[in-house]
């Protein structure tokens, strides 16, 4: 791991979101950059542009100019505050730490998930600035986000704590397996307490003993220890308990299952996780 990427805003979940990039920085000695995106969009669409011709004038004409203005005072705040967090967790900042871009966010992360410099995981948290008005919602990007990245994508959680137990909720899926491969392949989580999941919920589509074998045997392939559990009942109760009554400190699993299709539909269990599990969440494409 060489690069890690935190967007930031001026929510108390940045803040987090930036002491877990420098946790997993000081375990892997991955540079951390962080990024922010000020949104202007919403000022340029055409029905603004059409009330404002409506009624004789443009309202909206010198406006843009202005927010720039504040969306640029704001950047220099946020980027004062990423910089003194990284610091203050003993994480080196230079000229490159900080990036202030306009648009939308999941238009802006192209630009760092490709080429040499690309980055090796996205840390944003759960929630973002609108968190005290709409408490049992999930930020606004993190859904683009996470279907867009080509990369990993870490969802903090409000309040800060050392990782020292992660479990991984394994259901022989594509995501799973590069999550697998990724825990093999960062030593860091190596030194940790890692548990492997796999619930059975009697739907009878699958062969959950054989999968959760298939992760035993990779475990062992790879000289890694952990404790496999297979737990049978809803997927989402049976995670979210053993995640509470284990005292997990990350979860990792992929953002979608067998079926994406099916998930689009009726439902996730990610999006059910994210919002009940009060950790972080490491999610796989």
């Amino acid at each position: 791991m060489k690069k890690i990427l935190v967007c930031t805003d001026g929510s108390q979940y940045a803040r987090e979101a930036c002491r877990y990039a420098a946790w997993l920085s000081q375990r892997t000695g991955a540079r951390v950059e962080a990024l922010y995106v000020s949104s202007l969009w919403e000022y340029e669409l055409p029905f603004l542009m059409d009330l404002g011709g409506s009624l004789g004038a443009s309202p909206y004409s010198g406006l843009t100019g202005q927010l720039e203005e504040v969306e640029k005072a704001k950047a220099d705040l946020v980027e004062k505050a990423v910089r003194h967090e990284l610091s203050a967790n003993q994480v080196a900042v230079d000229d490159d730490t900080f990036h202030h871009e306009t648009g939308l966010l999941v238009d802006a992360l192209d630009a760092f998930e490709t080429g040499e410099q690309a980055a090796d995981v996205i840390i944003l948290g759960k929630r973002g600035e609108g968190a005290e008005q709409a408490k049992e919602h999930l930020g606004g990007n993190l859904e683009r986000v996470v279907r867009a990245s080509r990369q990993p994508c870490l969802v903090t959680n409000r309040e800060y704590r050392e990782i020292k137990t992660i479990a991984l909720a394994y259901d022989g899926s594509a995501s799973t397996q590069k999550a697998l491969d990724w825990i093999f392949a960062n030593k860091a989580f190596h030194e940790l307490s890692i548990n492997v999941l796999t619930v059975d919920d009697a739907r009878g589509d699958h062969d959950h003993s054989r999968i959760m074998q298939i992760a035993e045997t990779r475990l062992r392939e790879a000289s890694l220890k952990a404790d496999c559990h297979l737990l049978s009942g809803d997927v989402e109760d049976e995670i979210a308990r053993f995640v509470d009554d284990h005292a997990v400190d990350l979860l990792v699993m992929g953002a979608y299952g067998h079926s994406r299709i099916r998930e689009l539909l009726i439902g996730s269990t990610t999006t059910d996780l994210i919002r009940r599990c009060k950790i972080p969440i490491l999610l796989f494409r």
